[in-house]
């Protein structure tokens, strides 16, 4: 069957704007600003701020619900039907587990390249497979149990290529272990999130952008009052600004006035995850939730390519393998092969059980996976 041209606006676009989020992010990072007071040229990292800035980004969507839900008022839409009333607050632990689970993986795209931060991501695959059997009572079926220990050998291969890997200056091979942990560590809290969502919010029909939009909503909020007391905890090595605190906004925003292209790179980062969010929300509805996988796995390859060729990190044999591995092990826990099989077969493909709602036991990400 061939896709409509708004099939193939929506495909582009979650790839074209899960792509700059990741990169603008990345982008940012590389900048060297003075800071305030005349402080010493410095890199931009700020990823507590880059993080408020992101569920900013979220926020938009509630604003696209809304003028979606007044537009249906006058052109009936099977899209927006009436909404189920529930509590807001219900969003709250979810938003407290993708605000935690977010910064800690902005904090990683400090230490490592922007493709092993696209790829270790995977990891969110295992952890997820085992909260629902523990927590949901859900079974596994045996492909997906195989795309489990496919992803673990994929992330090991991932590992060892960073390991391998040439390191400069700005990423000392202990940060890129470190980045590395952190990421695996940010997909166990994201793992609950999608629990934690499975359990309590999806049962109410929630329309996904008005879901998106509220999580943003309280993440944006708990995340910007938390800058302030973040400007004087100390963190040690982990800081990047020059008052050795866990986050500086006053000097973000001063080495923005000094590098306006830096303003710039955050632009891209807040006004990309809107557009991710609800492209992603398209595809899944249009398509099915198994191509948003697909695009989700070529949104990978473009990072890497093009972090490849703006100079921002070294090419590695490994990589590749453990890149078709983690792909092996996301298709065999998302039932991908099953449809493949049934092309080739040349039957008609399985209709699968929550395809287009994204249960944790088949194709489904977190309602606002974009990072």
């Amino acid at each position: 069957m061939a896709w409509t041209k708004y099939q193939l606006f929506v495909t582009g676009l979650m790839l074209v704007t899960g792509s700059i989020n990741t990169l603008s992010a990345k982008w940012a990072d590389n900048f060297v600003a003075p800071g305030c007071g005349g402080s010493q040229e410095h890199s931009f990292q700020h990823p507590f701020l880059q993080a408020v800035g992101m569920f900013l980004g979220e926020c938009f969507c509630l604003a696209a619900f809304y003028l979606l839900r007044c537009r249906a008022a006058g052109h009936p839409d099977t899209s927006m039907d009436p909404q189920q009333p529930f509590n807001p607050l219900l969003f709250l632990p979810p938003a407290l587990c993708d605000m935690t689970g977010t910064s800690i993986m902005y904090v990683a795209l400090n230490m490592t390249s922007a493709s092993s931060f696209q790829m270790l991501r995977g990891a969110v695959i295992i952890f997820t497979g085992l909260f629902s059997v523990t927590f949901l009572g859900r079974r596994l079926a045996l492909s997906q149990w195989l795309g489990i220990l496919a992803t673990i050998a994929g992330l090991v291969v991932v590992g060892l290529a960073d390991l391998l890997s040439r390191h400069d200056s700005q990423h000392k091979l202990s940060e890129v272990i470190t980045g590395d942990l952190l990421i695996i560590m940010a997909q166990i809290i994201i793992s609950i999130q999608m629990v934690l969502e499975e359990k309590f919010v999806y049962k109410h029909s929630v329309h996904p952008l008005r879901a998106v939009g509220t999580e943003g909503l309280f993440g944006f909020m708990i995340l910007f009052l938390l800058l302030v007391p973040m400007y004087y905890i100390p963190a040690g090595s982990f800081s990047g600004n020059p008052r050795g605190t866990l986050e500086d906004a006053l000097d973000a925003f001063c080495q923005v006035g000094r590098q306006p292209l830096i303003a710039l790179a955050l632009l891209g980062n807040i006004s990309s995850i809107a557009f991710f969010n609800f492209a992603g929300i398209s595809v899944t509805k249009e398509l099915s939730a198994t191509t948003r996988m697909v695009l989700d796995s070529l949104r990978t390859i473009v990072i890497w390519a093009l972090s490849l060729t703006l100079g921002w990190e070294a090419f590695h044999p490994l990589q590749i393998l453990g890149f078709l591995i983690l792909l092996t092990g996301t298709a065999l826990y998302n039932g991908l092969h099953r449809l493949l099989l049934s092309r080739l077969s040349r039957g008609r493909p399985p209709a699968e059980e929550g395809e287009h709602e994204r249960l944790l036991g088949g194709p489904r990400t977190a309602i606002n996976d974009a990072s």
